[in-house]
């Protein structure tokens, strides 16, 4: 039997399961990957969404549009398990299918959904798209996740603690709480936050949250008491939780001053983020470099470079040259992330292209709602059609992310400090010869303090004036052109391969998750 079972709205496992957006995801992946290789006794829960997160396309014009397309699964086992869960209402069944230890060799993980014939129409959408834009649609996935979840983990695993990996799956703390009583949450309820952003810690009308059946049969005075009117979950989760923590030692510090006022609540810890070396480094890169061999290490990024731009070409029609540095920005879209950086200053960048030695490329998926995020994405589109050596990709997921961390020479991270909490796409293409470019916000600030000649650093993290950071990442960019496939180039590689996976491998990540977190 597992000990902990671990609430997460996405799980990044294999890019046949298509049942993530982004980095939460993709971190929930290179956790149960390591934890099942340490023998930490995990179980997942999850949603098992029928058109996955979205299916980034593009039109006729080469701009991206969004299709939704039903995905199927034979490898999920039916356990033959439904268990019903009271939304607005109306009595939903959700059922729940398995995936096993040894499909792709993580701990096990229960995916749910209510696309079933025993629900009617409305109650089968509720587990068709990841993170529905609309939000009662979206505060019954937490219903499903949260409370179908303990259901299902009830009926098949004994488990010892629930550890929510952000709020959404908050209602399995009231679902606790009616069943047992305040001491019991206190005891068994563990909390991640990933977000200083207000976006990223919802706030929702307490009154809609408890005709939706979010707390169960907790009356909306005890609700208040912990998350306040309006609702706010983090809040509510800091509060019921026996810990918390955030992602980085920044992302502590942040949260920490952002949640002060927050009373009854224990000190948020830092566990930094990391990634499974073994899921994501190339083995030849990593042989290289722990060899410290140049030309080896060379020759197979040169080959990986080439896997990448096969792709270019084939998504753009444009044909990438493996000798000239090429820079990449992929990850979310969002507005703090600042994906249109690079084109600050139109001119420079411009200007860059012109020397011939810097090849650019962008990826990365908007939220299917975030109209915004879409303009901004086929902005870039538009205003990068016309010039060489600059291409934008679509399906950005699992498998296109390897292809750009291991065939990429930089990969640029531009967020406003300090809204990203982490961020952990740096982590795995430092992995892969790629040199971490980004300003001094989440993992990057420990990378830099660590092992400053091993990246560049956009700024200095105390002016947080645009113009002054987008001055200092042409800065970095016009020096990494001159330096690029130099022997100084390729043993700054080395020593960021050797490097980052002392401390940003998900297996030291576990470990502390299992002395600081797991133990009784």
């Amino acid at each position: 039997m597992k000990n902990t079972a671990y609430f997460s709205m996405e799980f990044a496992i294999d890019q046949s399961l298509k049942t993530y957006a982004g980095g939460l995801g993709f971190l929930a992946g290179s956790h149960f990957r390591a934890a099942k290789r340490l023998n930490v006794p995990l179980v997942g829960v999850s949603m098992l969404w029928s058109y996955g997160y979205y299916d980034q396309v593009r039109d006729r014009e080469g701009r991206m549009k969004v299709e939704n397309i039903r995905k199927y699964y034979d490898f999920l086992t039916d356990i033959d398990l439904k268990v019903p869960v009271v939304i607005n209402g109306t009595n939903i069944w959700v059922k729940a299918y398995k995936l096993e230890e040894n499909t792709f060799n993580t701990c096990p993980i229960y995916f749910l959904t209510t696309d079933i014939p025993e629900n009617d129409h409305l109650s089968r959408t509720i587990s068709y798209g990841l993170y529905d834009g609309n939000n009662l649609t979206h505060i019954a996935q937490e219903i499903v996740l949260g409370i179908g979840g303990y259901k299902v983990i009830r009926e098949c695993e004994n488990v010892k603690r629930y550890h929510i990996n952000e709020a959404h799956s908050l209602p399995v703390a009231f679902k606790m709480l009616e069943d047992y009583g305040t001491d019991y949450v206190k005891e068994h309820l563990l909390f991640t936050t990933h977000t200083p952003i207000p976006a990223g810690n919802e706030t929702q009308d307490i009154n809609l949250l408890k005709s939706m059946g979010f707390f169960g049969s907790i009356d909306t005075k005890t609700a208040e008491k912990y998350g306040g009117n309006p609702f706010n979950l983090t809040v509510a989760a800091l509060r019921m939780c026996k810990r918390s923590n955030a992602v980085s030692e920044l992302h502590r510090d942040t949260s920490e001053k952002m949640w002060a006022w927050v009373t009854n609540r224990e000190p948020i810890m830092n566990i930094t983020n990391a990634q499974d070396k073994y899921y994501w480094q190339d083995r030849q890169i990593r042989e290289a470099a722990g060899k410290k061999d140049i030309k080896m290490l060379r020759e197979r990024k040169m080959e990986l470079k080439k896997q990448l731009f096969e792709e270019v070409a084939d998504q753009t029609g444009s044909l990438f040259d493996p000798n000239i540095l090429t820079v990449v920005w992929a990850r979310r879209f969002a507005d703090y992330k600042r994906p249109s950086f690079l084109l600050r200053d139109e001119k420079r960048f411009k200007n860059l292209l012109k020397t011939g030695k810097i090849q650019v490329i962008w990826a990365g998926k908007p939220h299917p709602a975030d109209s915004n995020a879409q303009i901004t994405f086929n902005w870039i589109v538009s205003k990068t059609r016309e010039l060489k050596n600059v291409s934008v990709l679509t399906g950005y997921e699992l498998k296109l992310s390897k292809l750009l961390k291991q065939g990429s020479d930089v990969w640029l991270n531009t967020p406003r400090r300090p809204n990203e909490a982490s961020g952990t796409s740096g982590m795995t293409a430092s992995m892969n010869a790629s040199i971490h470019m980004s300003t001094m916000d989440g993992w990057h600030v420990e990378w830099a303090k660590a092992y400053p000649k091993d990246s560049f650093t956009i700024g200095d993290g105390v002016n947080l004036d645009e113009d002054y950071e987008a001055n200092e990442m042409y800065k970095h960019l016009e020096k990494t052109i001159k330096i690029y496939d130099t022997d100084e180039w390729w043993e700054k590689a080395i020593n960021s391969v050797n490097h980052v996976v002392e401390y940003f491998d998900a297996e030291r990540m576990i470990m502390e998750y299992t002395k600081k977190f797991y133990s009784d």
